[in-house]
């Protein structure tokens, strides 16, 4: 398929849907770090070989992977961000500033983000796009639309990244965030966990993931942080697993891969998932504001620095 850069790809009917998509971007830690400096002025190949302890072939098996989507512009050395690409942008700062707040032992700095308007460190909160009230996770309601399941939400190979871990990487590079969204089983527990799934059966129903997956993405995410457990002594499947506030608080690295898959990867059937405000009749659209200032977050007015090793 032809994931023209500047305008939305059209999918096929029953087949993966926009979820799957932005797993198959998001589950591969190597993407997601040459996003993370393609978000600061990065576009030549031997700048990313700098920065990264990545090897040339697979830089450029990412680079025709990422072209292919319409993330960055094909070409022999450099490859800016497509307008496609540049949309990523809430994620990566999400991203980042939740790394900064509840991320640790990382393996290099993590990049500071300044609201150029007010001068102030970004700590994006999130607003309602439609009523601009600023909202927590607890405030938007979930929930699969028309080309919505949680088959075609799981990658199909096609969609997944290609052959070629990122092991090398070892543990410091954003561990917290590599836990979650690092791999698509990963990913897909954590769309579950927000979409209201409190129990190991209904993980295991929903993601379809093997049973010893399931326990070791919960045994992972409750290590980090991230999820708490209770009567788990009883028996397995009698345990509630319920978000912790670090976890509450990654909710808008989500949202926003969610809303950027929905705008660029179009089923015919209509889009994977709703969002409503709750306690409104409208619809949720996620807009992000600086904690500072409160005005509205623009990705051009975002500056990037790095602190001291």
């Amino acid at each position: 398929m032809i994931h023209p850069p500047d305008t939305p790809t059209a999918l096929y009917p029953g087949g993966d849907n926009s979820i799957a998509y932005l797993i198959g971007v998001t589950a591969d830690e190597w993407t997601m770090l040459i996003l993370r400096y393609a978000m600061q002025g990065v576009d030549r190949v031997d700048q990313w070989l700098e920065l990264l302890p990545i090897t040339p072939s697979l830089l450029a098996g990412r680079l025709r992977r990422m072209a292919g989507l319409g993330i960055v512009a094909p070409a022999d050395d450099r490859h800016p961000l497509t307008r496609r690409g540049a949309g990523l942008w809430p994620l990566i700062v999400s991203l980042a500033a939740w790394e900064d707040e509840w991320g640790d032992d990382h393996a290099e700095p993590v990049p500071l983000l300044w609201h150029r308007p007010c001068g102030a460190q970004v700590k994006p909160k999130m607003s309602c796009g439609a009523c601009g009230e600023q909202v927590v996770a607890r405030d938007v309601v979930g929930e699969f639309g028309p080309s919505g399941s949680w088959p075609r939400s799981a990658p199909s190979a096609a969609t997944r990244r290609q052959a070629g871990g990122s092991a090398s990487l070892g543990p410091g590079f954003f561990p917290h965030s590599r836990a979650l969204i690092g791999n698509r089983w990963s990913a897909a527990m954590l769309g579950s966990i927000y979409l209201g799934a409190t129990r190991f059966s209904q993980f295991h129903r929903q993601v379809g993931a093997p049973g010893t997956v399931i326990a070791d993405r919960l045994r992972t995410f409750r290590d980090i942080g991230v999820l708490t457990a209770s009567c788990e002594q009883l028996s397995p499947d009698r345990a509630t697993f319920t978000l912790t506030e670090k976890g509450r608080e990654f909710f808008p690295v989500v949202l926003s891969g969610l809303q950027w898959c929905r705008e660029w990867y179009v089923a015919p059937e209509g889009p994977a998932i709703d969002f409503a405000h709750r306690g409104t009749d409208h619809r949720f659209s996620l807009r992000l504001v600086c904690s500072a200032c409160e005005e509205p977050l623009a990705g051009r007015e975002i500056e990037v620095t790095v602190q001291p090793g």
